[in-house]
């Protein structure tokens, strides 16, 4: 590896170095422990330069830089890491320290260890553009800030708002930037290289006052040490509640940050480098970073024979809006067709909420605001309809009213077409044997709220064309989706492993076991919400098709009893969160207030019954895990990848494990047979485990 790889350095009459950041062997200035040793070179001999009076640092890239290489950094113990950690403290503590200048020209993305670079920087000087955006994400992947983000971003921006950037690690944009005192100027993109010179050569001459109006909560809260307890035991408490401790990075980012405020930079240093490490070699940062490379590795993938550049959607319903949105923000023209003006009407309004809300906080333009909605294209008929590549169809789930709109499809649209359902409880099988061209027709499960929710499920059938699957994986990587295939079955995957999870939490409610102590039970254990939450969140209407295909799955398994309790609070006008009558009561404003007693009304049981947590917990999960293994077995999924990418992002499956299968691994195979024995001797034969769990345990075999 040469400098040449990774940089080119400029310097003018005036003494103004500028370090052009390309790295040309990866395509994105990403940093790895290589590169820390390069980079400790330059940046000796330009600060042993005594003719250079200032440095410009800017990307020739897209990016300004997306952090730090996360595969270049795996270890295998305590020590493998910490040289190479340390010595990068001391280059940015080398940037810091010197009275010449250092300012950070940033355009596009600036996360993790980039914005650390910044923070060493004298100056901070960002573009307009709508891809600028700056983060410190290292707690979503189980670590925290390593670079002294730790200790510097809390004394540039105050305390309260550095501790919420970098424990939630959410983006920050240009203009929000500026205001919070991240960044010193906001840019014209094509300006911007201009305005960092003439920062450079006014730095020069004298260093930058940074003047921020702070109000007097946040003087009191951030710059005293009674306020900074306070916001330090509220930081704690809130994070346990959140993560309930399954989440070690959120306490020692908190510990570094109190370390350093009350014991100096030097200690905070060294309490980040205490830390990290052994943060890396947690199982819940393995898991999240194997979430991330998913995600990463989810984005490459060959050019289909076929790009699907236009959209006919079919239905403006919440599911059909959703689609719209995520299609047309994502340069994707819509034919919008409904039966009624009015659902296109209210999909557009969304839409432009959206985007107004986007517009007012500067992260977009209104020009490029009224291109996205421009994309929209209204229809009561199948008008331009020939003009569209595929078509998806989210009508409601009714077998005999998805093929007549296939009919339709067929007749109005080019012989090519891709015919995609929405489904997400009937056979797509059964619809592609009604087509005229089977191999054309395929599931795209996407999960709601839409634009939320990151995950899309692709089910092809027997029929369906390689070409087919391969267009409609670009086309859900296009709209921002995590892509998953799954084979054709009740449920496909995702929801065939949610049904037993749900089932048994609601027959134990049958049994007499309280709901709250159901939903707290499995939020304990660490999923994002608990199944009773989750069944009101979708809506008992959508929970009613979800049972129904558990009830037809059931007709080949006699020893799996359904509870189809839900099924009949539908019936009665339960819809959970929608119409705020649920398994929870909702006030006015939607909040929930409590469990809905009314439910158990529905069931055998009045809640009046106790249960061990773990014996919920293991009851509820095991079904889930035993699921997924019966998916491997039959070919439902073909990896344990693909078995943890669908089960964390459709359903928030405890993302600090990785997903079920690299949860399986981490308990022990031979852990989880034992149990499921137990179970089954106990509840009966529901919980007999799949077979491939005593075929790996008699093999040693692992799936990771």
């Amino acid at each position: 590896m040469k400098r040449e790889d990774f940089f080119t350095i400029e310097k003018d009459q005036d003494g103004i170095c500028t370090i052009w950041l390309e790295n040309k062997i990866d395509g994105i200035n990403i940093v790895s422990p290589d590169l820390i040793s390069i980079m400790d070179e330059m940046f000796q001999e330009m600060f042993d330069d005594s003719s250079m009076k200032a440095i410009i640092l800017i990307s020739k890239l897209k990016d300004f830089m997306a952090g730090a290489d996360i595969k270049s950094f795996e270890i295998k113990k305590e020590g493998d890491f910490r040289p190479f950690q340390k010595r990068g403290h001391e280059i940015l503590e080398l940037m810091a320290k010197d009275k010449r200048p250092v300012i950070a020209a940033i355009d596009g993305t600036c996360y993790g260890l980039g914005l650390e670079v910044a923070l060493a920087c004298h100056a901070r000087i960002v573009s307009n553009s709508p891809r600028s955006k700056m983060a410190l994400p290292e707690v979503k992947l189980g670590i925290l800030p390593g670079g002294g983000g730790t200790q510097r971003l809390p004394r540039l921006i105050g305390l309260q708002k550095a501790l919420d950037m970098m424990l939630t690690g959410k983006n920050i944009f240009p203009y929000q930037a500026k205001k919070m005192g991240l960044v010193d100027e906001v840019v014209d993109k094509n300006k911007l290289y201009h305005a960092a010179k003439i920062m450079a050569k006014k730095l020069i001459k004298n260093p930058l006052e940074r003047k921020r109006k702070i109000a007097l909560k946040d003087k009191i809260l951030d710059g005293t040490s009674f306020g900074r307890n306070i916001v330090f035991k509220q930081a704690k408490k809130m994070a346990f509640k959140q993560t309930q401790g399954n989440y070690p990075a959120v306490p020692a980012i908190i510990d570094c940050v109190e370390t350093g405020l009350q014991k100096g930079e030097k200690a905070g240093y060294e309490k980040e480098l205490e830390h990290f490490e052994k943060l890396m070699l947690t199982p819940a940062s393995a898991g999240l970073r194997s979430l991330f490379n998913i995600m990463t590795e989810n984005k490459k993938h060959d050019k289909p024979e076929k790009e699907l550049k236009t959209l006919g959607m079919i239905g403006a319903g919440f599911m059909g809006s959703g689609i719209t949105e995520v299609s047309v923000k994502n340069n994707i023209n819509v034919y919008l067709k409904d039966i009624a003006p009015q659902g296109i009407e209210n999909t557009k309004k969304a839409i432009w909420k959206g985007l107004k809300k986007k517009i007012k906080y500067k992260t977009l333009g209104k020009v490029e605001a009224e291109e996205i909605i421009g994309r929209v294209q209204g229809r009561l008929n199948y008008s331009d309809f020939d003009n569209a590549d595929i078509v998806i169809e989210a009508v409601l789930e009714k077998m005999e009213l998805k093929k007549i709109i296939i009919d339709d499809i067929q007749k109005h649209c080019k012989e090519d077409v891709i015919i995609a359902t929405n489904t997400s409880a009937l056979s797509v099988t059964e619809m592609a044997e009604h087509a005229k061209k089977p191999e054309n027709v395929i599931g795209m499960h996407y999960f709601s709220p839409v634009p939320k929710m990151p995950l899309l499920e692709i089910v092809k059938t027997p029929h369906t064309a390689q070409w087919v699957i391969d267009a409609c994986y670009d086309f859900g990587v296009r709209q921002g989706k995590t892509v998953i295939i799954a084979n054709d079955c009740p449920g496909f995957y995702v929801n065939r492993i949610l049904i037993p999870y749900l089932n048994e939490c609601l027959l134990m409610v049958d049994e007499g076991i309280a709901i709250e102590d159901i939903n707290k039970a499995m939020e304990q254990k660490g999923f994002p919400v608990g199944p009773f939450k989750l069944l009101d969140e979708v809506g008992l209407d959508v929970a009613a098709h979800v049972v129904q295909t558990g009830k037809k799955a059931a007709e080949m398994r006699p020893d799996f009893p359904v509870n189809l309790s839900v099924l009949d609070m539908f019936e009665k006008g339960y819809l959970g969160k929608k119409n705020k009558k649920g398994f929870f009561s909702y006030n006015q404003k939607g909040k929930r207030t409590g469990v809905n007693k009314d439910v158990y009304s529905f069931f055998k049981g009045d809640g009046s019954k106790k249960l061990d947590t773990k014996e919920i917990q293991d009851r509820a999960l095991n079904m889930m895990l035993n699921e997924a293994l019966m998916c491997l077995e039959e070919g439902i999924i073909d990896s344990p990848t693909t078995g943890d990418t669908g089960a964390v992002f459709g359903i928030g499956f405890l993302p600090f494990t990785g997903g079920p299968f690299r949860y399986m691994d981490l308990i022990g195979l031979d852990n989880l047979e034992t149990r499921m024995k137990e179970l089954e001797n106990k509840y009966g034969s529901r919980f007999k485990a799949a077979d491939i769990l005593g075929k790996m345990n008699g093999g040693n075999e692992v799936f990771y």
